[in-house]
């Protein structure tokens, strides 16, 4: 009897373990299985209601910042805000890497997937159902997360489960997007920003709910600056105003903008959007860069200042960049135009104060200073190892257990 007694406690402590270890862990578990995630874990369990809310959520996806990523916060916009401790910013960033439903890496292609997040305070985000990450699956089956002034995160390890959902580990902090004025340095777009202040109307573009802008790079505000440098500052608004899309519950992402797509300006007049040679272009302007990330919206980098009294398409695809369609020349002078209409401290925020207001929450002004990847830049594609090789070793650990195990029965018999 002894034996058969003994083997029946072996083989019962064997599948209780191996039930143990195959059971989905809760978040708390996760967070502490996977030392990649310490600091986050930490971070995380200071802010008690996002904790207790994300233990008790099903179907959430969290976008986990690796210990490698809070290495990299003193060189980010984000390093004041970590530095004086400003609670009101830190919990808007958690709220950010929060996104509702379970999104694995299944779910994403060569698209940018724009996905709702848990920010939607209004002192950060004005875009209805709250301010979007945008996921994409690159060559080489990486992925990658780009958010506010263009940075992008890299996923090195995905579909960590929970009991509540599924966790992607990213090796850089998740940039909650920017004002325009706040953004316009960033990418190029000085002058347009200088556009928006001498028309006296930064307040409107920044703070407005669910706005699309087609912004003219510098080069194509050089190209007529002879005729918007005579413009009154009511003309210049009507210009600038059919560069935007205010739409109810709607925020241009590209593709919500397929071929033949028609939508009317804050000026009144409507824009048509076309598809042609893999570009797509907004009347006779081609867009250079799609879906920069706003607080209150997205922004479209284009090739031409746009003309509502000339709204027929009117483009060549064959080339580089359109015909003007506004008269004019350029100056030939150094400066970019209307830049001199800009504040002299030109401030990233990650609130919305007023943009000529040098303090700002994260504390930085002028250059930006940042870590993580803008549009231009090559991706790292290298996996880090991390969480998921650790998860790998348990599983292994517990596979050998139970094998020991079964081959001590086999001894026995």
């Amino acid at each position: 009897m002894r034996p058969t007694f003994f083997i029946t406690s072996l083989l019962l402590a064997a599948t209780t373990w191996a039930q143990d270890q195959s059971r989905t862990p809760d978040l708390t578990e996760l967070l502490n299985s996977n030392k990649n995630l310490s600091q986050f874990s930490t971070l995380l369990q200071s802010y008690g209601d996002i904790y207790a809310n994300l233990s008790f959520q099903q179907d959430v996806t969290i976008y986990a910042p690796s210990n490698e990523a809070f290495e990299k916060i003193p060189y980010q916009v984000l390093g004041p805000a970590f530095e004086t401790n400003n609670t009101d910013i830190i919990r808007a960033l958690l709220q950010y890497h929060v996104v509702p439903g379970l999104h694995p890496s299944t779910s994403f292609n060569g698209s940018f997937s724009f996905l709702p997040t848990w920010l939607n305070n209004e002192t950060y985000s004005n875009v209805t159902g709250g301010q979007v990450v945008a996921g994409v699956q690159q060559a080489g089956n990486v992925w990658v997360v780009v958010t506010g002034l263009g940075s992008r995160s890299t996923v090195t390890t995905m579909d960590l489960k929970f009991t509540g959902g599924i966790v992607h580990v990213i090796d850089t902090f998740l940039i909650p997007p920017q004002p325009f004025t706040a953004s316009a340095n960033q990418f190029n777009l000085s002058s347009a920003a200088g556009v928006v202040f001498t028309a006296g109307l930064p307040t409107y573009i920044d703070t407005t709910d669910d706005l699309t802008f087609f912004v003219p790079n510098n080069a194509a505000l050089q190209r007529v600056e002879s005729s918007l440098s005579t413009m009154s500052t009511d003309d210049l608004a009507e210009i600038l105003s059919y560069h935007v899309v205010s739409g109810s519950n709607f925020v241009g992402y590209s593709g919500n903008l397929p071929n033949g797509t028609i939508l009317k300006t804050l000026q009144g007049t409507e824009l048509e959007f076309s598809f042609s040679s893999n570009s797509i272009f907004v009347n006779s302007a081609r867009i250079l860069q799609q879906d920069l990330l706003l607080s209150n919206g997205v922004l479209h980098v284009i090739d031409n200042v746009l003309d509502y009294n000339s709204t027929t398409p009117n483009f060549n695809p064959e080339l580089g960049t359109q015909v003007p369609i506004l008269p004019g020349t350029a100056t030939g002078e150094n400066t970019l135009p209307f830049t001199t209409y800009l504040p002299t401290s030109t401030s990233v925020l990650f609130s919305l104060a007023s943009p000529t207001d040098a303090s700002t929450a994260f504390g930085a002004t002028g250059t930006y200073r940042t870590a993580s990847s803008t549009y231009g830049r090559a991706l790292e594609t290298s996996r880090k190892k991390g969480a998921g090789e650790r998860v790998e070793m348990r599983s292994a650990s517990v596979g050998a257990i139970v094998g020991a195990l079964v081959w001590g029965l086999i001894e026995l018999f």
